[in-house]
């Protein structure tokens, strides 16, 4: 997909954003950057989005881990942590978080792998504010959402706009796409003049 051929179907797409919902998975997001070579934007990110959905915050919404440390006693999060979540709130996202929780894993060199997933809170929102849009956007090619997707479309009517890099979009998402529950796939590449948070920085 070229510059002029995204341009176009915003375009067209113009008249739905009031009645688009945006749900970003930065989780996975944040693992294409192992196919893609570049880093995806929070600021680049959310100007996309905006370009999708232009209703409330929370049509806009950014799910992701809020990491506290290692210690499940401490209150306060990783500067790190801390910081991604205020940008992406502060370019207009509306954030969706829980902790983080390190699991020991004899696997790992540091003899822990941190995990959260949010992939029931997804769903939970999709479902509760069904009547409140029309279209999804889904920043995520984890296929674990595909029967949720599948749902909403069967029981509602809801179509879906996937983004995914070309390694991480799973097979149910293409399967979803051929009963028509899902209407388009877009891979992070061809956005890379959109996306890549170093792109204009040099």
């Amino acid at each position: 997909m070229t510059p002029s051929q995204i341009k176009n179907y915003l375009a067209k797409h113009a008249n739905k954003k009031s009645r688009t919902i945006v749900i970003v998975d930065f989780g996975n997001v944040e693992k294409w950057k192992n196919s893609l070579g570049w880093l995806v934007g929070i600021q680049e990110l959310a100007n996309l989005v905006k370009s999708f959905s232009s209703g409330q915050r929370y049509l806009r919404r950014f799910y992701y881990g809020i990491d506290y440390g290692r210690s499940e006693s401490s209150i306060t999060p990783t500067a790190w942590s801390d910081g991604l979540l205020k940008r992406a709130e502060a370019n207009g996202m509306n954030i969706v978080t829980k902790r983080v929780k390190y699991i020991h894993s004899s696997n790992n060199n540091g003899g822990f792998e941190k995990k959260c997933d949010l992939d029931v809170e997804m769903t939970v929102d999709l479902i509760r504010e069904r009547d409140n849009y029309d279209t999804i956007v889904l920043f995520s090619g984890d296929g674990d959402l595909a029967y949720a997707i599948s749902y909403l479309y069967e029981e509602y009517g809801k179509k879906c706009i996937i983004f995914g890099a070309r390694d991480h979009v799973g097979r149910e998402i293409f399967d979803a796409k051929a009963t028509g529950s899902i209407t388009d796939i877009f891979f992070a590449e061809d956005f890379e003049y959109r996306l890549n948070k170093d792109r204009n920085r040099r």
